[in-house]
C-alpha cells in the first residue's frame, strides 16, 4: 500500500486471520506469533475442518492459547467444511453438511462467547446437483436463523459473506447485494436485527464490483471488513487495488470496526508480511 496516509492507517483497527496467515505454525502457536508481530486481535475460520464438535480439551486449548497470548478473538467462522478446499460453506447443503453445521452452532457460539468474540461468520454452501436452488435457500434461511439466535445469546452479530465466482463458481452469493438480501431476510425472520454483511474487498473486486459504490451503499449494514490485494490475494501493495483509498472511504462512511487481514503471505514467513503497515497502526486500541 505505497503512499498510504500513516495517520489514516493508524486509526484503523486491524485483526489478523490465523487461518490464512501464520499457518506455517501449529494452530496453538499462532496467537502468540500474531502478538509478537504486534497484533492485539485475531480471527479464525472454524479451525477443525473435519469436526464441527471437537472435544472440550481441544476447545479449551485454543481458548487458552488466545488468552495466554494476550490477544482478543474478533471473528470466528461457524463450521464450513474444508477451507481452503472444495467446500465453501455448509449451512445450505442438504444432508450431512447442514447437519454438521447445526451440530456446530452452539459449540462455536460457546467458544466465541467465552473469548468475548463479537462476530460469527456463517458461510452459505455451494449449489449441489439434484437439489433446487429454492430448497437450498429455504434450508439456508432456517439454519441462519438458528445461527442468529446463537449469536444473539452471546451478544454477537451474525455475518453473511460474499465470495467470488472465479474461485467459488457454485457459491450462490457472488455479489454484495445478494449477501445483503440474505441479511435482510434473516433479520425479518428472526426479529433480532443482528445479521450483518461481511464486506470482503478482495472477493468483491474479483467479482468486478464498483468498490467505492459498494462502500457507500453497504457500510450501514456491514458488521466486519476483510482485505487482500488483487490480483494474487497478497498483502496490500502486491496487487492493484487502491486499498489505502478504500480504507479511508470506509472510515468516512462510518465504519469503525475491525479490518481483518485475510491475505496470503506470499512465500515468506507470515511475520514478514506486514511491512505495508505504517508505524503506530498496530498500537493499543482504546
Amino acid at each position: 500500500m505505497p503512499g498510504q496516509d500513516a495517520h489514516t492507517a493508524a486509526e484503523q483497527r486491524f485483526s489478523v486471520n490465523l487461518s490464512i496467515l501464520f499457518t506455517e505454525l501449529p494452530l496453538l502457536e499462532r496467537p502468540a506469533a500474531a502478538a509478537a508481530a504486534g497484533f492485539s486481535a485475531v480471527e479464525l475460520w472454524w479451525p477443525w475442518a473435519d469436526s464441527p464438535t471437537p472435544g472440550q480439551s481441544e476447545l479449551d486449548a485454543l481458548g487458552e492459547a488466545i488468552e495466554g497470548a494476550g490477544v482478543r478473538l474478533t471473528g470466528l467462522n461457524f463450521y464450513a467444511g474444508l477451507l481452503p478446499g472444495p467446500d465453501r460453506g455448509a449451512l445450505s447443503v442438504p444432508g450431512a453438511q447442514s447437519e454438521r453445521f447445526r451440530a456446530n452452532v452452539e459449540v462455536a457460539a460457546d467458544l466465541a462467547g467465552a473469548l468475548g468474540c463479537g462476530a460469527l461468520n456463517a458461510l452459505y454452501g455451494n449449489r449441489v446437483d439434484g437439489v433446487a436452488a429454492a430448497e437450498q435457500d429455504a434450508l439456508a434461511l432456517e439454519n441462519l436463523a438458528l445461527a442468529a439466535a446463537a449469536a444473539d445469546r452471546i451478544g454477537a452479530v451474525l455475518l453473511v459473506e460474499t465470495l467470488n465466482r472465479t474461485e467459488s463458481p457454485r457459491y450462490p452469493l457472488v455479489s454484495a447485494q445478494a449477501a445483503v438480501d440474505v441479511v435482510d431476510q434473516v433479520n425479518r425472520v428472526t426479529g433480532l436485527d443482528n445479521a450483518r454483511f461481511l464486506m470482503d474487498l478482495y472477493h468483491l473486486s474479483m467479482n468486478g464490483e464498483d468498490l467505492p459504490r459498494a462502500i457507500e451503499r453497504y457500510t450501514p449494514v456491514t458488521g466486519h471488513v476483510q482485505i487482500a490485494d488483487n490480483p494474487g490475494r497478497g498483502a496490500p501493495g502486491t496487487g492493484r487495488l487502491p486499498l489505502d483509498d478504500l480504507l479511508q472511504r470506509l472510515r468516512k462512511a462510518g465504519y469503525e470496526g475491525w479490518i481483518g487481514l485475510e491475505y496470503q503471505p506470499g512465500g515468506r514467513p507470515s511475520a514478514e508480511a506486514f511491512g505495508w503497515l505504517p508505524p503506530g497502526a498496530l498500537g493499543p486500541v482504546c
